[in-house]
This record gives structure tokens, sequence and C-alpha cells, in this order.
């Protein structure tokens, strides 16, 4: 069983900057055989893909509506994902999620907001 716990959301202004983090742990397969990835919900909308990251972290993926101001990372050692949001806009409002999977075509599984696990998610608001 696996859990994910995010931490980091709050209230901003736009033009500020959030980190998110997403602490994993569990029994069975290691941090580091799942990929993992951050998907946002905003009231009233279907939850959508933001950015992955593949097990060793060298391959990551962006939605085109957040690539150049987000930026997914992870600590293996440490059993984290992180969300460094910058730039953030009115529009990133939204419940945030952190997500794993084992899929080796971990891209398309997340895009189609699907995942082994999900975590209870983290609120971020950005006024304007």
């Amino acid at each position: 069983q696996v859990q994910l716990v995010e931490s980091g959301g709050g209230l901003v202004q736009a033009g500020d900057s959030l980190r998110l983090s997403c602490a994993f742990s569990g029994r069975g397969r290691a941090f580091n055989t799942y990929a993992m990835a951050w998907l946002r919900q905003a009231e009233g909308k279907e939850r959508e893909f933001v950015a992955a990251i593949s097990w060793g972290g060298d391959t990551t993926h962006y939605a085109d509506s957040v690539k150049g101001r987000f930026t997914i990372s992870r600590d293996n050692a440490k059993n984290t994902v992180f969300l460094q949001m910058n730039s953030l806009k009115p529009e990133d409002t939204a419940a945030y999620y952190c997500a794993a999977d084992p899929n080796l075509y971990y891209n398309d599984t997340f895009r189609k907001s699907h995942a082994s696990y999900w975590g209870q998610g983290t609120q971020v608001t950005v006024s304007s």
C-alpha cells in the first residue's frame, strides 16, 4: 500500500511562487520504481494533467499551460516529489494532487488522469 501526502499549498498573489511537496511512503515497491505526477482540479472542472517525471528523474513532461513556469523534480533519497510553481496566475487556482504509477507508459496514464495511487490534494489559490 502506498501513501502520498501533499503539502505546500496556500493563498498567493498573481506572479508569486509556491513549492509543493509530496511525501511517498508504503510497503512493497520502492519510490524510485514509480513515475510521479502532479494533476490539478479547479472547482467545477475536470482533473487535468500538470506535470510528470520518470523514475530516475531524467525525463519530465508538462502541460502546455504550465510549461516554462512550473518545474517538477524528485529526490529519491527522500522519497519526495516537488512542484516548483513560478509566475502563478489566477487560472492556476485548483486543488493539486500528487499521483504515482509504475507503468512504463506513465505519460499517457497521467494525461488521462489515471494513476495507481493518489494523494488527498493541497489547495492553491492565486488572487489577481
